[in-house]
């Protein structure tokens, strides 16, 4: 036969050995209640491992825009260099004697003394 002790479950629980009677509602309490702020800092945690996680995403796709918008104003910067390289040797065209004959023949109509026109008839 078992003793008193051992039938009441004491000497396994540090409650029931030290003389005091506590229920067992509140060994389980006591239990319970240390696990909840481990499982609340864990939630707190996995919460922001996912803010972070996400806010990484985003930024990645906000990096690649960006990269690609660089590289789009790069091929516009290299085009408008062109386009003033090429309006500066349209600026020096301008000043030649060449560019007003040019413009005296095909606006206003002018001709050279020894110039003859050939008009096709219609």
């Amino acid at each position: 036969m078992r003793s008193g002790m051992q039938r009441r479950g004491m000497g396994k629980n540090k409650y029931l050995d030290s003389g005091f009677a506590v229920p067992r509602a509140a060994m389980y309490r006591k239990k319970r209640q240390s696990k909840m702020p481990v499982v609340g800092i864990m939630f707190v945690v996995a919460m922001l491992i996912t803010v972070i996680v996400i806010d990484a995403m985003s930024l990645k796709e906000k990096q690649r825009s960006l990269e690609d918008r660089k590289q789009s104003l790069g091929i516009q910067i290299t085009a408008e260099e062109k386009r003033s390289e090429d309006l500066v040797e349209f600026e020096k065209f301008t000043k030649t004697k060449k560019y007003a004959e040019e413009v005296a023949k095909e606006k206003l109509g002018l001709v050279h003394e020894d110039e003859i026109i050939f008009k096709p008839e219609k």
